[in-house]
């Protein structure tokens, strides 16, 4: 691992202006136990709404620090702005963090600047495949908890995000991704995967949000097998520089529906 670039309160690889601009669109988490929003996800977006792809497609790797620290920041602070009042999940490259406690600091800065508890951040683990130091991996975490923040670990179930990791890290939520539930509500196997996984996370204490659901029955199954913490379209969709408002009938209402009613 290369020494971190940070001194006298600056890095040269993260900070300076990146050579695009971009914004963020954020996602809603449900709680439906509790029928409300639980945090919202920020993802990365062009002005116009462009997808994260076009906007990703421009990170060459000279750029890979600065786009990562930029995108904490940016998610900060649209969240304040639009007075968020959940917590706030941030994606962020493993392989774009040098040192944890010196590459926070640009999101402690923005944190203090705008009044952002850091308690309501929770940073999410993407790209896992490409880590190639598990142990780095795990101080990061180690170290993010022992700040304030949570921690996820992205796409469980799929890829690189397998089990194995957990042998390694120890992450305070599991996202389970979309192949896994996908049609949960009709597919045997599916099913009998989802529940061991919901057994492995009760186990290692380890909360559980489902992504990806695009079906009411999808919702209702796995609720009815104790994953409460949701996301996907079929509660909303990502909103381009604003939340989702008005999701409190409907998520009530689902709270109380019978899956075969």
């Amino acid at each position: 691992m290369a020494r971190c670039a940070r001194h006298a309160h600056s890095c040269g690889r993260c900070d300076g202006p990146l050579p695009f601009d971009f914004t963020m669109a954020f996602q809603p988490i449900v709680d439906l136990e509790a029928g409300r929003i639980h945090s919202y996800e920020a993802l990365v977006r062009g002005l116009q709404g462009e997808s994260a792809g076009s906007v990703i497609g421009q990170v060459c790797d000279d750029l890979l620090y600065r786009f990562d620290q930029a995108c904490r920041v940016k998610a900060i602070e649209l969240a304040s702005r639009l007075d968020m009042r959940e917590p706030l999940s941030i994606n962020f490259m493993p392989n774009a963090v040098y040192e944890p406690e010196a590459c926070i600091q640009a999101t402690l800065e923005v944190c203090k600047r705008v009044g952002w508890p850091t308690e309501r951040i929770n940073f999410e683990i993407t790209e896992t495949e490409l880590v190639q130091d598990r142990q780095h991996l795990r101080s990061i975490i180690d170290a993010y908890r022992a700040m304030g923040f949570t921690t996820a670990l992205d796409d469980f179930g799929n890829g690189y995000a397998n089990l194995d990791l957990l042998t390694d890290l120890r992450p305070d939520t599991l996202k389970l991704d979309r192949e896994l539930v996908r049609n949960c509500d009709q597919d045997r196997r599916r099913q009998a995967l989802v529940r061991a996984v919901i057994g492995l996370a009760s186990e290692l204490e380890i909360q559980l949000v489902a992504e990806g659901i695009e079906r009411e029955e999808e919702a209702l199954w796995l609720r009815d097998h104790g994953i409460y913490l949701q996301q996907g379209f079929f509660f909303a969709r990502p909103a381009l520089e604003a939340l989702s408002p008005g999701l409190s009938s409907s998520l009530k209402a689902l709270r109380g529906k019978a899956l075969n009613a």
